[in-house]
């Protein structure tokens, strides 16, 4: 089952794992535990379990059944290198992805030392993008265990920014999205943040990804940094396969 998503850059959602567990500073306020606990109360039968890692076998081959290219995001219920998911799922999730070169999958994760250790096991065919939450300088060192990913396109999540990132080492860096943190409890992010994370990506040639200020109502504050949407992102799988069809705004 694939979901239509509201995330401004992704099409659909696949969960073939769901549920998490927290490791740091950004996982204080997740969406996705507190979406998961809600299914759970209305008797959803994948949340079960709550927010506990759960695997969804039945839905490891959906992508083949879609018939039109699909940007994907996969695990927005979950981080697929967690550290309770088993190696072989792991890679049959990657298998499953290989054998649709029509989609491009997104994936991403907080757990990039198990992501780096495992990456030489996997098959990274082009249209698998890997990515790294990076919400603070406590966490830069993801960005290094990302660097050597064997990825066609590998991203950063600067989401929820709560903390300036003012020497991003975007070396083999090839996108990067930026957004405040949104909903209740919500932890303010301050003007100079993105815009010091812009600046970076323009010295860098690197596309540019502004999701979100956030904020109690998202819908309030909205999108726009210096008085434009930044939308920037790399070829689409599709893209590459299909010529014909013009090529998303980079920079």
């Amino acid at each position: 089952m694939a979901t239509k998503s509201h995330i401004e850059w992704t099409e659909m959602t696949w969960n073939p794992v769901t549920g998490c567990s927290k490791v740091s500073a950004g996982c204080k306020h997740c969406y996705a535990e507190k979406m998961a606990q809600r299914l759970r109360a209305i008797g959803v039968d994948r949340y079960r379990n709550g927010f506990k890692v759960t695997l969804q076998p039945d839905l490891l081959e959906a992508p083949l059944r879609w018939r039109e290219p699909r940007l994907v995001f996969v695990n927005s219920m979950s981080d697929l290198f967690h550290e309770d998911i088993p190696v072989e799922y792991i890679k049959t999730v990657f298998d499953t992805m290989a054998k649709c070169p029509q989609h491009t999958f997104q994936i991403l994760t907080k757990r990039s030392k198990r992501l780096l250790h495992l990456a030489e096991m996997l098959s990274w065919t082009p249209n698998i993008w890997m990515g790294v939450s990076v919400e603070d300088e406590r966490v830069v060192h993801r960005i290094y265990d990302l660097q050597p990913v064997p990825a066609r396109v590998r991203f950063l999540s600067c989401e929820p920014l709560i903390g300036p990132l003012d020497n991003l080492p975007l070396t083999s860096i090839h996108w990067v999205i930026v957004g405040g943190e949104s909903g209740p409890g919500s932890r303010p992010m301050k003007s100079e943040w993105p815009e010091s994370i812009l600046r970076q990506c323009r010295d860098a040639n690197v596309p540019f990804f502004f999701k979100q200020w956030g904020g109690v109502r998202k819908d309030l504050t909205g999108r726009s940094l210096f008085g434009q949407t930044y939308d920037e992102m790399p070829a689409l799988a599709r893209q590459v396969h299909r010529p014909q069809v013009p090529q998303a705004t980079s920079v």
